[in-house]
């Protein structure tokens, strides 16, 4: 297990985090949240050991097995996809080398030194079978195929790969290693729906420890049974998916706000009696005591999270025509490659349309069409009147100059000044409030740069929005924010995204782009937001009739009965830990310290209460490794 203690972390003048304390290990899958800027991926780095706290330690055991997915984008190395993958299995490569020497060894040699290499090989072999290492090519090649590479790719130089997909090769080679500890920065950036739906499943039975920073609630909703949330330089921990998250923050909100209301009315009330008594001789202790009380009083601040949601604006633009876009038989592709074939819909005004499907399926060729940058091999494209067209990219981030500020950047949009608009209260409107419009572009996170690209993309009047991943690298309340904009948005949206959540919320229609064809849903169909589901679905029911009672094999009883037991305990551990926290909160009331007797108790209940956790988790590692040893 890896252990955090009060870790805090600052830039200069500001605090990113203080007294951090966590735990990481077997069975926690803990999804990390909060504000772009808050720290999250600091805390990543420092947790693996790439920064240094400012204070506090990090306890890694030597035999711990830390594997970590940065946003950077991995180096060229010269070698195949396939190759660069089976770098994740250090581990079997070492020993399938040593049982080569080893066989090498028996062939030549006799007597006591063959008898002693073969007991040697045997051992190797023995060790080779319990760690995987005869399936280990299979599942590397399982892994990119669920990562939407083709069987082609495989054996491609990585140097023909785009940065997208080398970001995919890398997160490839962290689930081939199987670490004993997998973090991740936002694993879901590049990947394609599919993809993200089988990283989803693919996590779901993972039973090791995991930490990721996600944007998106559904694969976090899918994958996490803790929260851990970095919200005004403090960590806190909820149990449970995202839906269980939103509940109890509120409702710790809620308690905040009324203690720190209980803590407003005793302050006045001491306040008050101070100034009553102040110059009354026979008062004096009294006034001097309560003073001393109120400078030593520790205030409590509530997190308003209302007043620091981002409010994307869009100014008003042009009516359109009816029929923003139109494509009859269109064929498109480069050079001898065709990518779309017959493509034939159309967008009408004030719609939403959602593009879906795997990468390279020609999503972004469809888009290159609708913005006039490629033309049809064949068919015809009609864009409508007064269509006034505006596109959001990752590349735009990317072109972003880091030596000018936010607001020198926002300047450089053609017209952006031409309405007398206060580009400050703009930019506020985007969460660069005061003097974060004078901060450094270069200075900025991922995501404050996603937002500030999008401020420019949105700076104009425009009817037809077309954004490709606005949500990479945002924090969960910008993609709410963005959710409710484009509710609200009056003209017309073409959306490429990976957030099923986003899709949901504000999409008319799907456009499915598949195998170089297009599929028009109204509505937003579960079955072609989650696909892999659906083959999953039908693959059981065509292979299950299959088998003859004769022939089917019967059930291991042990293990049916350790599992259930695993999944108990498992369950009983959740409660404990949710009992931890609800003692926790109670030793944080103020109140509580007015009774001695309350206050005796309150710490007894939270000391067996984390005893009780702590019995629970060492059970439920126990069963687990008595279910994974090797028959």
């Amino acid at each position: 297990m890896l252990t955090a203690s009060e870790l805090s972390r600052s830039f200069g003048p500001r605090t990113l985090f203080t007294n951090v304390s966590l735990q990481l290990g077997r069975g926690r899958k803990v999804a990390l949240v909060g504000g772009n800027g808050t720290g999250k991926t600091t805390l990543l780095e420092i947790l693996v050991g790439v920064q240094s706290p400012d204070q506090g330690k990090v306890h890694r055991p030597k035999d711990l097995r830390v594997g970590y997915l940065p946003q950077e984008l991995p180096p060229e190395t010269g070698r195949s996809v396939f190759q660069q993958v089976m770098l994740g299995a250090e581990q079997v490569t070492h020993l399938s080398g040593e049982i080569e020497k080893l066989g090498n060894l028996v062939a030549s040699s006799s007597g006591d030194e063959q008898a002693r290499s073969l007991k040697a090989l045997g051992e190797a072999q023995s060790r080779f079978e319990q760690i995987g290492g005869y399936s280990t090519e299979s599942d590397a090649h399982r892994i990119l195929s669920g990562l939407g590479f083709s069987s082609d790719d495989h054996e491609r130089p990585m140097g023909e790969m785009s940065g997208g997909w080398r970001m995919r090769i890398a997160l490839a080679r962290l689930l081939l290693s199987s670490p004993d500890l997998l973090i991740m920065d936002e694993p879901t950036n590049h990947l394609d729906i599919d993809s993200v739906n089988w990283l989803e499943d693919h996590l779901k039975n993972w039973h090791k420890g995991l930490l990721f920073v996600s944007h998106d609630r559904d694969f976090i909703d899918g994958v996490a049974n803790r929260i851990l949330e970095l919200s005004g330089t403090h960590v806190s921990e909820y149990v449970g998916g995202f839906a269980d998250f939103v509940v109890a923050r509120e409702e710790l909100l809620a308690s905040q706000r009324a203690t720190a209301a209980q803590q407003t009315r005793q302050i006045a009330k001491t306040e008050q009696f101070i100034e009553r008594f102040r110059y009354k001789a026979t008062k004096a202790r009294q006034v001097q005591s309560r003073i001393k009380a109120l400078e030593k009083m520790e205030r409590i601040v509530v997190e308003d999270v209302g007043d620091q949601k981002i409010r994307f604006g869009f100014p008003s633009p042009r009516r359109s025509s009816r029929l923003v876009a139109e494509l009859s038989g269109v064929t498109a592709g480069y050079e001898k490659e065709i990518v779309l074939q017959e493509v034939s819909f159309s967008i009408e005004r004030g719609s939403t349309v959602a593009l879906v499907g795997p990468n390279g399926a020609g999503k972004t060729t469809l888009v290159k069409l609708l913005t006039d940058q490629l033309p049809p091999l064949k068919g015809n494209l009609k864009l409508g009147t007064n269509v006034d067209l505006s596109s959001f990219n990752q590349l735009q981030t990317e072109i972003l100059d880091e030596k000018r500020t936010v607001l020198e950047e926002l300047r450089t949009v053609p017209g952006v000044e031409v309405d007398g608009r206060n580009l400050r209260t703009y930019l506020a409107s985007f969460g660069f409030r005061e003097e974060a419009a004078d901060r450094k572009v270069g200075d900025l996170s991922g995501g404050e740069q996603t937002r500030l690209a999008l401020a420019k993309t949105l700076a104009v009047p425009v009817n037809l929005l077309i954004l490709d991943e606005p949500t990479n690298h945002l924090d969960l309340p910008s993609c709410d924010v963005l959710e409710d904009a484009l509710n609200v948005y009056p003209g017309t949206v073409i959306l490429i995204t990976h957030d099923r959540h986003l899709i949901r919320s504000v999409a008319d229609s799907l456009i499915e782009v598949r195998d170089g064809r297009t599929s028009w849903h109204d509505g937003v169909p579960d079955h072609v937001l989650f696909p892999t589901q659906e083959n999953s679905s039908k693959s059981v029911e065509n292979s299950s009739p299959k088998t003859t009672p004769s022939t089917k094999k019967k059930p291991n009883d042990a293990e049916t009965t350790l599992k259930r037991r695993i999944q108990k305990v498992e369950q009983e551990w959740e409660i404990a830990e949710s009992e931890v926290l609800t003692t926790q909160g109670a030793l944080a009331d103020p109140d509580l310290y007015q009774d001695t007797e309350n206050v005796d108790m309150a710490v007894t209940a939270h000391n067996a209460a984390k005893d009780e956790a702590a019995r629970l988790m060492a059970l439920w590692e126990k069963l687990s490794s008595s279910l994974n040893e090797p028959k």
